[in-house]
């Protein structure tokens, strides 16, 4: 799974979601069984539970909004110990719960074994627009850098005493933002400056990209061919 070239893992990763996307909340053992590909891709993989269950916590302010909804609608209502619930609204939230860690442990399972660099040659295989790769690119290389520079000012602020305790203090957070947002501006004036002195056309250099057989392919897809045909055979049998 570590070795395979990254625009196609990315290419799995999207077909899977839209075959989970797809998949009406209703069938619920196609969804155990998209749960256990999961695993068995985080599992062969060799990433550990843990560090997929660690990840994947990004999710839980979604959890939130996911467990009111059965509270708001209209509809059928039925009663679930002391709670009046909507039916329509307890099945969305179960579909975002479910669709939602699915999408998320597939993205934690690409991200993991994939590098940041990897998925942007990537996407620039998939011929995504150029400049937006390129922002990401240089989003990734400077973000460490910005990063500093917001330590380093927190620091010269401590230094001369400041303490943001209340409402009172946020001007000062405000203007500390703002200096930041400028120099971050200015960097990536002579950022590009020094590109084009030397000689940047509006492409980044890269090495030309080995084409990829069509075993590689097949061996990607078969985890979200497997769960095409799961989804398919349950909406035939209804």
């Amino acid at each position: 799974m570590h070795s395979l070239p990254p625009h196609v893992k990315i290419c799995t990763v999207l077909f899977f979601v839209l075959v989970v996307v797809s998949t009406p909340i209703t069938y619920w053992p196609a969804f155990a069984i998209f749960f256990a590909l999961v695993i068995t891709s985080a599992l062969a993989g060799k990433i550990s539970i843990i560090t997929l269950s660690k990840r994947a916590l990004i999710e839980v302010p979604f959890i939130f909004f996911a467990i009111l909804m059965p509270f708001f609608g209209t509809g059928e209502r039925f009663e679930l110990g002391p709670f009046n619930l909507y039916r329509d609204g307890l099945l969305a939230g179960i579909a975002i719960v479910a669709k939602g860690t699915l999408g998320v442990l597939s993205a934690v399972i690409l991200s993991t074994t994939t590098t940041a660099r990897e998925i942007l040659r990537g996407l620039e295989r998939l011929r995504l627009p150029k400049i937006m790769v390129q922002i990401a690119s240089f989003m990734l290389r400077y973000v460490n850098v910005i990063s500093d520079e917001m330590e380093r000012m927190a620091i010269a602020r401590q230094s001369r005493g400041f303490d943001a305790t209340g409402i009172k203090h946020w001007k000062v957070i405000a203007t500390s933002a703002a200096a930041l947002f400028i120099r971050s501006y200015e960097r990536g004036e002579r950022v590009h400056l020094a590109m084009l002195s030397r000689g940047f056309d509006g492409e980044l250099p890269h090495t030309e990209a080995k084409s990829v057989g069509a075993s590689t392919w097949l061996r990607a897809f078969s985890i979200p061919a497997v769960a095409l045909l799961v989804s398919l055979f349950f909406r035939m049998k209804g």
